[in-house]
């Protein structure tokens, strides 16, 4: 008895072009994520000559053009920001729009030192 030849299995199908897809649409989304923390104020900083690297500094400081502060990396702002850095002790970057008026800079400095971080550095854009 004659059995007729079997029928030729499905090929089966392969995943690696899917693999491909997501490994591409991961690559996309992770170029196009935003991996920092957004400042808490949008500041315009100044231009100065320096060729000086950025300080490392343990808190940030943002001081917009009306006179708002906040501390970068967080959602304080206002009257909270002196609250929460009371007792630090590490150098402190203050990044204050260039339109601030001096008055407001020079009283947001005096009373850095007044809480004692006397050590503050004013971030500016090199010209």
């Amino acid at each position: 008895m004659r059995l007729p030849p079997p029928k030729p299995r499905p090929r089966a199908e392969t995943v690696v072009p899917m693999i491909n897809v997501v490994f591409l649409l991961l690559i996309f989304f992770l170029m196009t994520a935003e991996i920092s923390t957004p400042p808490p104020v949008e500041v315009d900083l100044p231009s100065a000559a320096t060729s000086q690297d950025p300080p490392d500094a343990e808190f940030e400081l943002y001081l917009s053009a009306d006179g708002l502060i906040a501390l970068g990396g967080s959602d304080v702002a206002g009257e909270a920001v002196w609250a929460a850095i009371v007792g630090a002790t590490g150098p402190v970057t203050l990044r204050a729009d260039a339109d601030t008026d001096a008055i407001k800079v020079a009283q947001t400095l005096s009373r850095l030192a007044g809480i004692g971080l006397p050590d503050v550095e004013l971030a500016v854009v090199p010209r």
